[in-house]
This record gives C-alpha cells, sequence and structure tokens, in this order.
C-alpha cells in the first residue's frame, strides 16, 4: 500500500515543488492538494491519509491552528518560509519542519524520518528506496507549452528579475518562476549555485578561477557569500 499524502498550501508553486518531490519516491501518492485549512478539513473527514505536508501561513485559518483542532492527526510536517514557528510546532509533535525553498536533501530527511515511525508496523514494507530519484527531466512551462527538460541538458540558470532563464545545449527558454524555486526541484548532486543570480551544472564546468566559473567559452560570475561552498564543491 502506498503512503497517502496530503499537500495543504495556499501558493501553487510550492504545492508542485513537494508533489514533484513525491513523485521521485516510491510507495508514496498524493491523495488531495488544499490551498486552505477548511479544505483540509473536509478532505480529512473523506479520505484516509497518513502524511500531511502543511504551510503555516495561510488564509482563513493557520496551519498550526489547523493541527490543534485535529483530534487525531496524521504525521505532519510542516513547511514553511518562516523559521518563528520551529518551537511551537515541536511542541504539536510534528513530524519535522522544512523551510523553504526546500531542497531534494532536505526533503528526503523528513521522508526517511516518517519511514522510521512506520518500522514495528504491521506495514513491513521499504518506504524509502535506495535510489530515491527515478527522474532525470523536470517539466517547466514556458511560452503556453510544458517541456520536458533533461537535467542533463541544462547548462546554467540565470534569474532575470521575476524569471529564470534556462540555457540548454540547443535552446533557451524564460520560465516565470524564482531561481530559488527551480533550484530546489534539481538534483544537488548536479547543481550547484554559485551567485545570487546563477546555478550551473558541475558536469559542464570546463575551468575556474577565483572570481568565475568557466563553461567552455561561458563565463560565469562567483558571488562572494557563495565563493566558499563552490570552492568546497569543485575540491
Amino acid at each position: 500500500m502506498s503512503t497517502k499524502c496530503l499537500i495543504v498550501d495556499d501558493e501553487p508553486l510550492a504545492i508542485e515543488v513537494i508533489e514533484n518531490y513525491l513523485d521521485q519516491l516510491e510507495g508514496f501518492e498524493v491523495t488531495a492538494r488544499c490551498k486552505n485549512a477548511l479544505q483540509a478539513f473536509a478532505v480529512l473527514e473523506k479520505e484516509q491519509v497518513d502524511l500531511v505536508f502543511l504551510d503555516i501561513q495561510m488564509p482563513k485559518l493557520t496551519g498550526i491552528d489547523f493541527v490543534r483542532s485535529l483530534q487525531h492527526p496524521p504525521k505532519i510536517i510542516l513547511t514553511t518560509a518562516y523559521i518563528d514557528y520551529a518551537v511551537e510546532g515541536y511542541e504539536l509533535d510534528i513530524l519535522d519542519y522544512l523551510v523553504k525553498p526546500i531542497s531534494f536533501e532536505r526533503f528526503f530527511k523528513a521522508i526517511s524520518k516518517y519511514s522510521k515511525t512506520k518500522i514495528g508496523t504491521k506495514e513491513k514494507r521499504t518506504i524509502v528506496p535506495q535510489s530515491p530519484l527515478k527522474k532525470d527531466y523536470i517539466y517547466v512551462k514556458a511560452n503556453k507549452k510544458n517541456h520536458k527538460i533533461l537535467f542533463a541538458d541544462i547548462l546554467y540558470l540565470e534569474s532575470v528579475k521575476d524569471y529564470i532563464k534556462l540555457h540548454l545545449k540547443e535552446r533557451r527558454l524564460l520560465v516565470k518562476t524564482t531561481l530559488s524555486d527551480f533550484e530546489a526541484q534539481l538534483p544537488a548532486s548536479m547543481f550547484l549555485r554559485v551567485h545570487r543570480s546563477y546555478v550551473v551544472n558541475l558536469a559542464y564546468i570546463t575551468a575556474h578561477t577565483t572570481q568565475d566559473i568557466e563553461l567552455g567559452a561561458i563565463e560565469i560570475p562567483i558571488g562572494g557569500s557563495y565563493r566558499q561552498r563552490t570552492f568546497e564543491r569543485l575540491h
């Protein structure tokens, strides 16, 4: 049996990120998506839910108040852009607390915690696979189309105001999202943030100095606050 998940968030992109992560794991199924706690109440009354991904700051009813109102809540992982509620969340016996933008590695750790809660139950199955990533691509919306993009075809990402420009092997796409949100959907083993405006594919780095990264003839600056982490990864 699959673990049935409910995603509650008033931001469509946040829901998409979590759903994309779950889609890369075996044994997890998204039962419903809700944009507020009131909709989530209705789902829990009708559906069996094992795990809830819950935003805190939502209209009408906050995620914290929603948890307090449940007599027999399922396992809950809080997802939020704010760290102020961490202590309060743990007092409510929250399984984990994820701060946006959520990386896949951090998300996977939260799923591992959930897996440990199932050990010793009647569900003697492996919830988290040894190799969690089963996809090597992502879909992005650009020019009114959904484009399938292989991770291996991405040279680098560039932030352009409210958009990001995907520099691919044979084309470029302009996508309306933030660099941090898009980066969170990429495998961290393949990509590296080297500047507030740039994420590069490690496989295409041909040279580097203390100031920039080279992808063939392309030079990308290394931001001061990213320099130490960049050199640690490269060396």
